[in-house]
């Protein structure tokens, strides 16, 4: 007598790609319907007149303008390699990493999480510990969207009484502010209530067949002890917070500098709030990128604080040139030489044993 079959195990929920990319289609066709396209449609008489500023550019402010976003790519880079430390990889190999993985995040919507992915995937070949490559992926994007809403906030404080309150503006700063006591609400929980986090945390794995309670106890108590290491170590955490400002404020002088290409000149306070709000905002994993949601957020908001609308739409177009769509070829480039490179990966120890 045959042994009943066993029952077939119930596989966990997921979205059909076919969905999926219909889903991103639309809400492609979405945002560029009801945000971009009209911000074409009501300056193109002006626009039209404006064209010549595109011959009259001086390409030294160009030039300018892409050193800019070289030189933010560059910041996130030394974030990356602070919050890896000590397994940081060599800055060559991070830069790859880090332009693939801005590729990725620019192409498949769901925000950082695919770029994510393929950088753990690459970091561990480079001999970065699991746990501390898990806990400075999150470090780096978390503690990156808190000084962006930290820079938006102070730019906000100081612009509201010289310019007003905009409705828009109280939806990205009750945003920040969840987010920042998700933060160090987070923090806190790990290392002051670490023992009370590791009792729920097993309880709840208990529940969850592919989860061994006590591997979720000991990454815990990897993840707290890393915490209070960079916590501790006030020069290594203020060396982040240092990279992570500077990334975001050196990509928002990329697009002033192209606001003043076009003849123009905004406060660096109105353009830090007009580009906190629409970075804030495009953080919601709609399209790639933001695709359409920082563009349709900056030109509105710059208009509202005086840039004459074809400049803003210009400016912000070049800006996404060099912020969104270069870096798309470059980190393809650099993920096939990640992926097929013919030397072994030089991991952090035998990096350290050569100098």
């Amino acid at each position: 007598m045959s042994e009943p079959e066993p029952a077939p195990k119930k596989s966990r929920f997921a979205i059909p790609r076919e969905i999926r990319i219909i889903l991103s289609v639309g809400s492609l066709i979405f945002v560029f319907e009801y945000l971009v396209l009209p911000q074409f449609l009501s300056a193109h008489k002006s626009l039209h007149k404006s064209l010549h500023l595109l011959a009259s550019l001086n390409p030294l402010i160009v030039f300018a303008a892409i050193i800019c976003e070289v030189a933010a790519i560059y910041a996130y880079v030394e974030l990356t390699r602070t919050v890896l430390y000590p397994y940081a990889p060599s800055r060559y190999n991070t830069m790859r990493v880090n332009l693939a993985g801005l590729a990725i995040s620019h192409i498949v919507p769901g925000g950082t999480a695919p770029a994510g992915a393929l950088a753990y995937r690459f970091y561990n070949k480079f001999g970065v510990p699991r746990e501390t490559n898990a806990f400075g992926l999150a470090a780096q994007g978390a503690g990156s969207a808190v000084v962006l809403n930290i820079i938006f906030w102070m730019a906000l404080v100081i612009s509201i009484p010289l310019q007003g309150f905009n409705p828009a503006y109280g939806f990205a700063a009750l945003a920040g502010v969840f987010l920042l006591t998700a933060f160090f609400g987070t923090v806190l929980l790990i290392t002051r209530g670490q023992r009370h986090a590791d009792t729920w945390l097993r309880a709840a794995a208990r529940h969850i067949p592919a989860l061994n309670p006590d591997t979720v106890s000991s990454l815990l108590s990897k993840v707290a002890a890393r915490i209070l290491l960079l916590v501790a170590n006030r020069r290594t955490l203020w060396s982040a917070f240092t990279w992570a400002a500077l990334n975001w404020i050196l990509d928002a002088a990329c697009l002033w500098v192209f606001i003043l290409a076009f003849g123009h000149t905004t406060s660096p306070i109105d353009l830090l709030v007009a580009y906190g709000l629409a970075n804030i905002l495009a953080a919601i994993p709609i399209t790639p990128g933001g695709l359409g949601i920082i563009e349709g957020v900056l030109i509105p908001t710059l208009v509202g604080f005086g840039v004459p609308h074809a400049q803003a739409i210009l400016a912000v177009l070049s800006y996404r040139l060099v912020n969104f769509w270069i870096p798309i070829p470059v980190g393809g480039a650099a993920y096939a030489s990640l992926r097929w490179q013919r030397r072994p990966f030089v991991t952090a120890e035998t990096q350290a044993g050569s100098d």
